[in-house]
């Protein structure tokens, strides 16, 4: 899988920490605070977009009050104790890390989730150092399943596409790998496993845990 790969790029959430589960128990619970109920479509129309970008489709679609500022704001609150208690690695992360640390490999992080959060949650497992470039798709004029975000990571990194391997755990970014002209892992996490089959076709490899990459 590493073979003639000069860097390794890799998603957030659901694929180097274990945090799918907890937005749409946050979502459920944000909504609430309006008295409006869960649509169950809600997480496939709005997987893969930015922070911001969520923001505005909330404010659109249940022509919510207040500014996309404020929903961020709290989204942010809502999420910030989950991430630093109950949000761990996955399994093999910090491993698999310390191997690509061993072969020289540049790192970077291309997450669709806001500045904070990421920093916060990089910071508890203490894998910040890690990464000479962690962009997040609030920095980029499109989120995935464009390739814009992957693109700017690569850039930093001072490495062509084409030989960057993307880790991602749903549809929409395996999609954006894959658009941005890179190879793309796919990796099992329990909040999209339903679409696994589509992910294995989609992407040019699949593993279940990050154990699986370890010598």
């Amino acid at each position: 899988m590493l073979k003639d790969i000069d860097a390794v790029i890799f998603d957030l959430d659901g694929t180097l920490i274990d945090s799918m589960w907890l937005w749409k128990n946050i979502d459920i619970e944000y909504l609430a605070r309006f008295g409006i109920e869960f649509p169950e479509d809600l997480q496939r129309c709005i997987e893969g977009m930015s922070f911001s970008e969520t923001a505005v489709y909330f404010k659109q679609r249940f022509n919510l009050p207040d500014s996309l500022e404020k929903i961020k704001s709290d989204w942010n609150q809502m999420a910030w104790d989950k991430y630093l208690y109950e949000v761990p690695l996955k399994e093999g992360v910090k491993e698999f890390l310390d191997y690509l640390k061993e072969l020289k490999l540049p790192l970077g992080i291309a997450t669709s989730n806001s500045r904070e959060l990421v920093e916060l949650v990089l910071n508890k497992h203490n894998i910040s150092g890690y990464f000479s470039s962690i962009r997040t798709s609030c920095e980029v004029d499109r989120g995935k399943p464009y390739p814009d975000i992957y693109l700017l990571v690569a850039k930093d990194l001072g490495v062509k596409p084409e030989k960057c391997l993307v880790f991602e755990d749903v549809i929409q970014g395996v999609i954006a790998g894959k658009s941005a002209n890179m190879k793309v892992c796919a990796v099992y996490d329990d909040y999209s496993k339903s679409d696994d089959e589509e992910k294995k076709k989609l992407a040019d490899y699949y593993i279940r845990s990050m154990k699986e990459l370890l010598p």
